[in-house]
């Protein structure tokens, strides 16, 4: 039960943050959303700041370690490609808040919390160049991971797009990330 009310208050405090922002949020505001007094979520974090890292560092692991699988389980780089392309879609799609504050709330983080997610999203886009490399042997390292950052602020501007439905939006997102990535250079 605790690691159920833990991430609900994950959950409930990422869409908050993604609202109103970080500083918009008391622990009060998070508690009150959760069905909780405020003073209650100290039983499982020991601030809203390790509240706001919790939740980014946990994004930040979810998109590594499913990063991981989806590469590994593919027979080729071009397969691995796009099970990655649409893995983030999915995310994306079916997360806009935890999309908004990993933007937004960034430089509320302490260093710590900061360079944890740092190496873990490093280690994410580490998993997209090694594969860009593999197909497109013609591409230096800084120009793969160039290729691969543009192709995340297309498939992460989704809480700011036009929403067009959730099916034509994955229709759309993977269509643009797959030619930017795979498709020839003319």
């Amino acid at each position: 039960m605790a690691s159920t009310r833990k991430q609900q208050i994950l959950d409930t405090a990422a869409e908050l943050f993604a609202a109103r922002g970080f500083h918009g949020v008391s622990v009060h505001d998070i508690g009150a959303a959760c069905g909780i007094s405020g003073p209650a979520l100290y039983r499982h974090f020991a601030s809203k700041d390790d509240v706001l890292t919790q939740t980014l560092v946990n994004i930040s692991q979810e998109l590594l370690a499913t990063g991981r699988a989806r590469a590994d389980a593919a027979d080729d780089s071009v397969e691995a490609l796009s099970a990655l392309i649409g893995w983030h879609i999915d995310f994306a799609l079916g997360n806009p808040a935890l999309i908004v504050i990993q933007e937004r709330e960034w430089t509320n983080l302490d260093a710590a919390g900061q360079g944890e997610v740092r190496a873990l999203q490093l280690a994410y886009i580490d998993i997209w160049v090694e594969k860009l490399l593999e197909v497109r042997p013609t591409y230096d390292h800084p120009t793969a991971r160039a290729a691969v950052q543009a192709t995340f602020g297309l498939l992460n501007s989704t809480p700011h797009s036009a929403r067009i439905g959730d099916a034509h939006m994955r229709e759309l997102l993977s269509e643009l990330a797959t030619s930017a990535l795979l498709r020839e250079r003319v």
